[in-house]
């Protein structure tokens, strides 16, 4: 794999593309300690900052970890398409109603017994300190084959095919 750190627009372009082609992250919180709290949580969007945005019942075991420590990791892969994101950032609990309506999806519906007026409903904004990714440029299929053609042949892959980097958003 190349190495391709990325900056400023491109780097929030590259976040954006990633994190929202995955959907859903394993959200790390109480990092201190281990094992770290992780959970499977549904992105609502990454916006044109680099922030990234979740909903979330006030209730949760995670809403209180991050009212301790507001430091959280976040790990999204796209298995399809052998994309991969590690985003370490800090986490802002939000429960005012313009950002409810700004976030809302009819799919957390699912979780909220009274909808987005659910007064558990709360929307989480993490910033990303520090975000590394992989990507292969080709696919995971033509990926696929390079391994499998340098299996049958003896010989090594061209590992040209994919990209990592820093994604640096500030």
């Amino acid at each position: 794999m190349s190495i391709e750190n990325l900056t400023h627009t491109k780097a929030i372009e590259k976040l954006k593309e990633l994190s929202e082609s995955a959907r859903i992250c394993m959200f790390c919180t109480n990092l201190t300690e281990l094992p770290m709290n992780s959970r499977p949580m549904s992105l609502q969007e990454c916006d044109n900052q680099g922030n990234l945005w979740f909903i979330s019942s006030a209730e949760s075991n995670k809403n209180f970890e991050i009212k301790e420590e507001n430091k959280v990791q976040l790990f999204f892969m796209n298995n399809s398409n052998s994309e991969y994101l590690s985003i370490y950032g800090k986490a802002f609990i939000y429960k005012d109603k313009n950002t409810i309506e700004e976030q809302w999806s009819s799919l957390a519906n699912a979780w909220f017994e009274e909808g987005k007026d659910d007064p558990k409903v709360t929307v989480i904004r993490v910033t990303p300190e520090e975000t590394y990714y992989w990507d292969t440029k080709a696919g995971k299929f033509i990926t696929m084959m390079s391994f499998v053609g340098a299996a049958l042949t003896g010989s090594t892959t061209d590992n040209s095919d994919g990209v990592e980097g820093n994604l640096n958003i500030r």
